[in-house]
């Protein structure tokens, strides 16, 4: 098992995983609940445009959600979904040429989203040597998988997601446990496993500069304004933890498993901070 070259991979594995906006029906600014609390410009209902939405589907704001305040627009991510429904599944025609394929068209960028969410962490598991028979395990999943985002809108809806769901999780645990046993514990400076939320672990605000986590299980975990500047995040398990306001200046992330551009967007870092190849460094830590 071995990150080498993890930073000089080719970066075209992610092209089609990322958010291309201006090939988008701004499904994502319609199709979604929105809450002001949540860090969006109003509530707003599913299905319904957001009042900043233009009728070219760009947003009147993109360039000043950052001063707004909307923290939620700024760490949204499909994972490239909205370009996939409305140019490969729709051929192009947006909800507003055809009003009565919206609800449709919503509800099918919805699978589409969760699609190329499984692509994203399988394409990162896939990159790490593990071994070879489970290399090629996650890569005819992705091959599966990848092979359903081009299905048509009626397939699409019936689609058992499921259980692509459910294999997906199970490699993407068998990965981050080989992975994490790499890393040394100590355990007398261990995090306080105890302290849950709902089943989440609840860390939220902690100072965890001086503890060691790398190969750290933080599936799930509540980071909300923790203090993790200049931790060491290698062999960190951070998929579907909440990074919203984490202090990760000077952090090292380079080698975390399944983090995300949206998490990423949430949290406080600096260019010192370090991410992956795939990562963007978001444009507010440079400011």
């Amino acid at each position: 098992m071995t990150w080498k070259n993890r930073d000089k991979f080719d970066t075209r594995l992610y092209e089609n995983l990322k958010n291309d906006c201006q090939k988008c029906f701004g499904l994502c600014c319609v199709a979604l609940y929105f809450s002001t609390s949540e860090g969006f410009p109003t509530d707003k209902e599913a299905g319904k445009p957001c009042i900043n939405l233009h009728h070219n589907f760009s947003c009147t704001i993109h360039n000043s959600l950052i001063e707004k305040g909307l923290k939620g627009c700024v760490a949204y991510d499909c994972f490239g979904a909205g370009q996939k429904a409305a140019q490969v599944t729709y051929n192009g025609k947006d909800w507003q040429e055809a009003p009565d394929s919206a609800r449709q068209m919503f509800e099918v960028f919805s699978i589409m989203r969760q699609l190329h969410e499984m692509l994203w962490y399988l394409t990162e598991a896939v990159l790490i040597k593990v071994n070879s028979a489970m290399q090629e395990d996650i890569a005819c999943l992705i091959r599966e998988i990848e092979g359903l985002t081009y299905l048509n809108a009626d397939a699409l809806i019936v689609l058992e997601i499921d259980s692509y769901r459910e294999k997906a999780n199970d490699l993407l645990k068998k990965v981050s446990k080989l992975v994490r046993i790499k890393f040394p514990r100590d355990q007398k400076n261990t995090i306080n496993c105890k302290k849950t939320i709902a089943g989440r672990l609840n860390l939220i605000g902690e100072d965890l500069r001086k503890i060691n986590l790398m190969g750290e299980d933080l599936a799930g975990a509540l980071l909300i304004a923790a203090d993790l500047r200049e931790s060491d995040l290698r062999g960190t398990n951070l998929i579907g933890a909440d990074l919203r306001d984490a202090d990760i200046r000077g952090a090292n992330l380079t080698e975390s498993l399944f983090i995300t551009q949206a998490q990423v967007n949430t949290a406080k870092g600096d260019p010192n901070t370090r991410l992956p190849a795939w990562i963007d460094y978001p444009k507010a830590w440079y400011k």
